[in-house]
């Protein structure tokens, strides 16, 4: 799912009857690539670990561009791995952060070192780059610089607004069908699976265990789909609504979003004595729209307009643990018009850099791919300002993000029906309150995989929620790493977790110390600097 111009998201209207099933002639074609690449070269592992990650290895695979023609142009995956000290492996457990367009590199690292050592001890930790995608080759960076602010204002309450963003959207399209006319059409969710059973093959697994959150729940679905044999674990997190992929998720990712940022104005008006902006959460949330207004018209630092000023907050919605860092930011807006406190927490949390570009170029070519998108603009528009009506915080600034969807170049397939039955017991954990990924989507999921067992943060509204401080789910997690079990009820749900306590308003004392930015720098240390805060 996206992760916006801090974080990626996704989104098209699917209608109803589209998905399909797997051919059987896709799984013929699986079992003769499979065949013409038994002999591939096995990985060579380089020492590539610092002081900080010193047994970390990293290697590469070259697999065909085009699968059905294995014999054919060649690209390069990037891989990371972090290797197994117990006496008896596992074997490999491929992990994946998301996105689409998310780089797995360090992901290996973080999960090794946040599992328990004895259950870490028995994987191959394998993080890699999936087609497009960082170190891999080659990487897409369609338009540098897409995100530059000042952007237009993300609502188009004119036809000039409208223009203005529709153009943005037609020409990052245009540049990426120009730059890489010959490889969009292989940038997408199918190959990318079979990129994976390719190193599972390079690795000589007979099998792999898959640990993916968020998009990465969707990729480790279609996988199980398409090589049910070759899957021994399969771990989801934050699990993307298989049946709306991907225009029907996105919008319903903008009520999710809404919801969330309202619980956000709730927080901080719990804490009126640290942030002087009242106890009405609704009145509150009328001052952040009165910034945004002003913001409009007259950019902060002539870097934060409108839409700048929702790419700072999105990331909210991801993990509660920017809070505090948001609305200290907020309150001096609006108590002191401050406007320096915007632009750094722009530079902080929102810019773009290069791997943003690549990571936004593969977003979108994946998810522009993957399945059918309304054509005509005039259903976006409709859809979209009826969103906007009832949740109006990301609605249109999602559409934007998504927008190129519509004009872009290549033919689209149709999304892959991942319901199960051939798999051993699948563990899935999703919070309720997920904005990025909502509820439904983990209950669906758990509904197409027959046998599998869904664990369930209670109240809990951060994106990716494993390995991130949770005792609770982290025992469900180790336990089935370590034994293959998973827990069984008699509800929707097989396990509750409590979520953990809100975070508190930064001490006064590190204010006065003049930290900076210490709510994300602690995402930034943890699994949300690596999942990315956007959409």
């Amino acid at each position: 799912m996206r992760r916006s111009a801090a974080v990626l998201c996704g989104a098209t209207v699917v209608l109803a009857g589209t998905l399909t099933a797997v051919p059987a002639s896709a799984s013929a074609s699986h079992s003769a690539n499979t065949a013409l690449t038994a002999a591939a070269a096995k990985v060579t592992w380089k020492k590539c670990g610092t002081d900080d990650t010193p047994t970390l290895q990293c290697g590469t695979v070259k697999v065909p561009l085009d699968h059905a023609k294995p014999r054919g142009k060649k690209i390069t995956l990037a891989l990371s791995r972090v290797p197994h000290t117990a006496p008896k492996s596992q074997g490999p457990l491929l992990v994946n952060p998301g996105g689409p367009g998310g780089s797995g590199l360090s992901l290996a690292e973080f999960v090794a070192s946040s599992l328990p050592k004895a259950v870490a001890a028995q994987y191959d930790v394998i993080g890699f780059d999936p087609r497009g995608v960082g170190e891999s080759q080659p990487a897409l960076d369609c338009k540098p610089g897409h995100f530059d602010p000042v952007r237009p204002d993300s609502v188009p309450s004119t036809p000039a607004l409208e223009k203005a963003n529709l153009a943005r959207a037609k020409s990052f399209a245009k540049a990426c069908g120009t730059k890489y006319k010959d490889v969009l059409p292989y940038i997408d969710t199918v190959s990318a699976v079979k990129d994976m059973d390719a190193i599972r093959k390079a690795l000589g697994a007979p099998k792999i265990n898959y640990f993916g959150y968020s998009y990465g729940t969707y990729l480790g679905a279609v996988y199980a789909k398409l090589f049910p044999e070759r899957v021994r674990r399969l771990v989801l997190d934050s699990i993307v609504d298989p049946t709306g992929v991907w225009y029907d998720d996105n919008i319903q990712q903008d009520y999710a979003f809404d919801k969330r940022h309202k619980a956000f104005m709730a927080w901080i008006a719990t804490y009126h004595s640290t942030y002087k902006l009242g106890t009405d959460p609704k009145k509150i949330e009328a001052k952040w729209y009165a910034m945004r207004a002003a913001l409009a018209k007259k950019p902060a630092g002539g870097k934060v307009g409108a839409s700048e000023l929702e790419d700072i907050f999105i990331p909210g919605g991801y993990n509660n643990a920017y809070w505090p860092t948001l609305a200290r930011t907020f309150a001096a807006y609006v108590n002191n018009h401050d406007t320096a406190a915007l632009v750094k927490a722009y530079d902080n949390i929102a810019a773009i850099d290069a791997s943003g570009d690549n990571g936004y170029s593969v977003y979108t070519a994946v998810q522009c791919r993957d399945a059918s998108w309304p054509r005509d603009w005039k259903q976006w528009r409709k859809d979209n300002w009826a969103v906007h009506e009832k949740a109006p915080f990301m609605a249109w600034n999602n559409a934007w993000y998504n927008a190129p969807c519509a004009f872009w170049p290549t033919k689209t397939l149709k999304p892959v029906n991942v319901a199960n039955s051939k798999l051993p017991p699948v563990l899935l954990f999703q919070a309720t309150d997920d904005a990025a990924t909502p509820y439904q989507g983990g209950v669906t999921m758990h509904r197409l995989l027959k046998g599998s067992s869904l664990v369930v943060e209670q109240g809990g509204g951060n994106h990716g929620i494993t390995l991130s401080g949770n005792a609770c789910l982290d025992q469900h997690l180790a336990t089935y790493l370590t034994s293959g079990k998973v827990p069984h009820g008699s509800g929707v749900a097989d396990a509750v977790c409590k979520k953990n306590p809100d975070p508190k308003p930064q001490p006064a004392a590190q204010k006065a110390a003049g930290a900076t930015q210490p709510a994300v720098a602690a995402v930034g240390d943890s699994l949300r600097g690596i999942l990315g805060s956007g959409r």
